[in-house]
Formats: structure tokens, sequence, C-alpha cells
């Protein structure tokens, strides 16, 4: 499903395109009236004229229009009439040149009906280019890329499971063929992956910048402490005893409790606190917006909401086709414009 609001027509953009409209049908009339007055003029009969001006301009019109209409509609035409917009000419420049007396007028009766197939053809491709600049969604890329992508898994499939070694070698070549027209005229697909170009150029970038300008580590040293000499003692009775060390025991680190057992002094380790990771509900909560849902459309400040969560839930902070994905299989719900915008 595509979110991209539709952008309407400027009053110049329609007058423009008005502009270029009129001489195609205009010259597509004209083609007729040509071919009308070559028949005339070979059989001296209006009835056969028409019918010839019918069967050529008349039906490519019609073809013409069902063009048109289908990608108004946002739809792909099917292959009939894509066929039938450039065959009906044909016929009718043959019929022409069939009838001509000369070679000369053989030449003028066949270029005349091709004017109806430009003019249709023009048309056609006009009408999708404004439906693709209002709603973002080109059904005729899209309808090559589904056609091509099927075949593509249908040889890797083959080229990786058919029992005759000759079938796959086949379908591994195919697949290398095909694999050069996935993507070819899709607008949306070059997006996607200039801005995966640009999130990686943003990350290298950053990680230079990072190196360049990081503060030096310098080692603290810490001041020298300086060491009581005891005071002298006086001399006790008896031998004097010296260069002997009282040993420490683990008698020595033992305490002894008012029941008298004796239990080893308890040790703490240092370790550092341990900060709990910060829920959605608390960011909402600061944002001051409602706690997004999954399955339910979300509005533009819940969205910032949800990609801030997913992307500082891990460490590093996570890129933006990683938060994507995260989103993705959350079951929340948005579309690609508005997620790329709230990121």
């Amino acid at each position: 499903m595509n979110d991209t609001p539709d952008r309407p027509l400027t009053r110049g953009q329609g007058l423009v395109l008005g502009a270029a409209a009129l001489p195609m049908v205009a010259f597509g009339g004209m083609g007729a009236w040509g071919t009308y007055s070559n028949i005339t003029s070979v059989f001296h009969r209006s009835a056969t004229a028409l019918g010839v001006v019918a069967a050529g301009e008349g039906a490519t019109l019609v073809l013409a229009l069902v063009l048109v209409g289908l990608t108004m509609l946002g739809q792909s035409a099917p292959a009939a009439v894509r066929v039938g917009l450039w065959t009906l000419p044909a016929v009718a420049s043959l019929t022409g040149a069939a009838v001509a007396k000369t070679v000369t007028e053989a030449v003028v009766f066949a270029v005349t009906p091709m004017a109806m197939c430009v003019s249709a053809e023009g048309m056609g491709l006009l009408a999708r280019r404004i439906v693709v600049y209002r709603t973002g969604v080109d059904a005729e890329a899209q309808r090559r890329n589904a056609t091509v992508m099927q075949r593509l898994a249908y040889h890797r499939a083959r080229a990786a499971n058919h029992p005759d070694e000759k079938a796959r070698q086949a379908s591994e070549l195919k697949s290398w063929k095909l694999a050069e027209r996935v993507g070819t005229g899709d607008a949306q697909l070059g997006v996607h992956l200039v801005d995966v170009q640009r999130e990686r150029m943003t990350a290298g970038a950053d990680a230079a910048l990072a190196g360049m300008f990081a503060l030096p580590v310098t080692a603290v040293t810490a001041p020298a402490v300086e060491t009581a000499t005891p005071p002298e003692l006086p001399a006790a009775e008896g031998p004097a005893v010296t260069g002997v060390t009282p040993s420490v025991t683990e008698e020595d680190t033992q305490v002894t409790d008012e029941s008298g057992t004796i239990e080893p002094e308890a040790v703490t380790p240092d370790t550092d606190p341990v900060t709990p990771p910060v829920t959605l509900e608390e960011i909402a909560a600061v944002a001051g917006v409602p706690v997004p849902v999954t399955g339910e459309p979300l509005t533009d400040a819940q969205l910032v909401v949800v990609l801030r969560h997913l992307r500082y839930s891990d460490d590093p902070p996570l890129s933006y086709r990683q938060a994507v994905a995260a989103f993705r299989e959350g079951g929340f719900v948005g579309g690609e414009q508005r997620v790329r915008k709230a990121w």
C-alpha cells in the first residue's frame, strides 16, 4: 500500500500538459483525414475510405483511449492494447501502400497513418507520467518488474532442482540475463538505493570525523602517598627479634558472631548498577502522545516515538534499514514515505 499523498497539478502544469495534448489529438485527426483523402482518390468511394480509416486510425484511437483510461486508473495496459497501437497503423500503412498507383504515392500513403500511432503513444505516455507524478505509483514499471521477478524465480528453481543437467545450465544462464533487467525503469527502487548509499556514506563520514576529532586519552598519574614511619617502640625485655613479619592467616579474616560461630567476612563486589532500558510507554509519555499500538495507523508524532525507541534499543544504535525492519517485525503500521520522513 502506498501512503504517499496525491500531489495536485498546479494551474501552470495543467495548462502546459493541455497544450501538449492538443497537438497530439490534432495531428492524429489530420492523419485520419489524410488517409481518407488518399483512399478516396483511388477508389472514388467515400464508404470504402471511411472503412479503411475506421479499421486503421479509428481502431487505434479506441485503443489509445483504453490505454489512457487504464493509466489514469493506476493500472497497467494489457499486451493486446500495446501491440494493437502499433499493429493497426502498420496495417493501414500497408493498405495505403498496396492501393497506391506509383511509388511516390505508396510512400505517402504508408506514412500518413503513422500520425495516429504516434499521437496515441504520446497521449498514453503523458497520462502515465501524470499518474506517476500525482500518486508516486508507476503501474507499468511494476508490471514489468513483476514479470521479470516471476521468470527469475522460476529459472532459479529450475537451475537448482531440474533433473536434466542441460536444463539446469540453460536456466542458470537465463537467470543472469534476467538479473540485468530487475528494477529497470523503477524510480522508487532508485530512490531507495540512493537512501541506502546515503546512509552508508553518512555512517562512514561520521566514523572518519569521530576518529579525527576524538580527544586524546591521557594517563592520570596518582599522587605519591608518603608512608608514615611508625614511631619507635621501647625495646622489650628479652632477645630482640628482627626481620620477621607476622603472616596473616585465614583465622584473622573470620568474624565471630554472638553464637560463637566463625564465619568469613562477606565481601561486596564493586560493580556498576544496571540501568533499565527506556520503554516505549515512557518515550510516548515524554513526547505527550498516546502510546503507539501495533496494527493501528500511527500519527506522525507516534512514528517518531516508535522509531526513536527502536533506534536506541541496541548499542550501537540501529541504522535506518535495521530500524525499518524492526518496525515491520513489530507489527507497526506506516507507509514507507511517512517512515522515511519521520526518520
